[in-house]
């Protein structure tokens, strides 16, 4: 795969994460990656070792594998949730932020992508715009203990499964230094119920006071819509749009607990799912 880039403009990329036991999602979301941003560079981030497929399929679609090491990352998770070795790392999202890029886009793999994001990232601007959105997420970031705490008390709360921001804005540092200065604070806020990374994510947004906002507010044409179970929607030539016509830039089967099968979004993600399977030979 070919990059091009024009001289001094930003470093930008996508970041995912991902092992062989999520391929049946991987390979979908490659394939819309190829179809829709591929001049953008997609970083891998291994969930663990289990990454045979997972390597074959980054290759061939021309993901960078992150070979980096992350045992900060992974002593902060241990620290955080001693309990549970798997599902904390679900933390390892937060790689994206030392990646060597000027901006990132993360996204969870459970995701396929039907528009480019490279008018996205120009919506970035620190003091202004810190940190980019997609979809609100009140019932599962916080306890009933936010409104005791005023820098929360109005804090938009995200999914964490789609974010803009840069390196130069919130850096892996940044989290480990609000925890060590708040980390009795935020268990006592955080939402319960195996969620993990979410809570963290929003209490180092908040606690640095970045400035949020969603994809609607950046970009007039641009949909907060994202949700797979959404109502509404209609399918375009260039892709999907709300009830107000308005862009959709990506569906997200946050919470799923079944394949795509028959809502509005899960034709595409099985047709992409195909080709995936067809170009991987499976």
């Amino acid at each position: 795969m070919t990059i091009e880039r024009n001289a001094g403009a930003a470093r930008d990329g996508i970041a995912i994460v991902a092992n062989d036991k999520v391929l049946s999602w991987l390979l979908p979301f490659l394939e819309s990656y190829r179809a829709t941003n591929a001049v953008t560079p997609l970083y891998l981030i291994p969930f663990d070792d289990d990454m045979t497929q997972t390597r074959r399929a980054a290759d061939i679609y021309g993901a960078i594998l992150v070979t980096d090491e992350m045992h900060e990352l992974d002593a902060l998770a241990r620290r955080l949730y001693p309990l549970f070795p798997h599902h904390r790392r679900r933390l390892r999202k937060l790689q994206a932020l030392t990646l060597p890029l000027d901006r990132v886009i993360y996204l969870d793999v459970d995701t396929i992508l039907f528009r480019d994001f490279r008018g996205v990232f120009e919506q970035l601007e620190a003091g202004k715009t810190d940190f980019i959105i997609a979809s609100t997420s009140d019932e599962y970031v916080y306890n009933k203990k936010r409104e005791e705490n005023d820098f929360l008390r109005h804090a938009t709360l995200f999914n964490d499964g789609f974010f803009l921001t840069s390196r130069t804005i919130l850096s892996l540092d940044n989290f480990l230094e609000v925890i060590e200065r708040d980390e009795k604070l935020f268990h006592s806020v955080r939402k319960r119920g195996m969620l993990f990374a979410q809570p963290l994510v929003n209490f180092v947004v908040h606690r640095l006071m970045l400035k949020v906002r969603s994809l609607s507010e950046c970009l007039p044409n641009a949909s907060d819509e994202s949700f797979y179970k959404a109502l509404s929607v209609s399918f375009r030539r260039d892709g999907p749009v709300d009830y107000r016509g308005h862009e959709i830039y990506f569906a997200h089967w946050a919470g799923a607990v079944s394949k795509p099968h028959r809502r509005v979004f899960d034709s595409a993600w099985l047709d992409y799912s195909r080709r995936a399977a067809a170009r991987l030979g499976l």
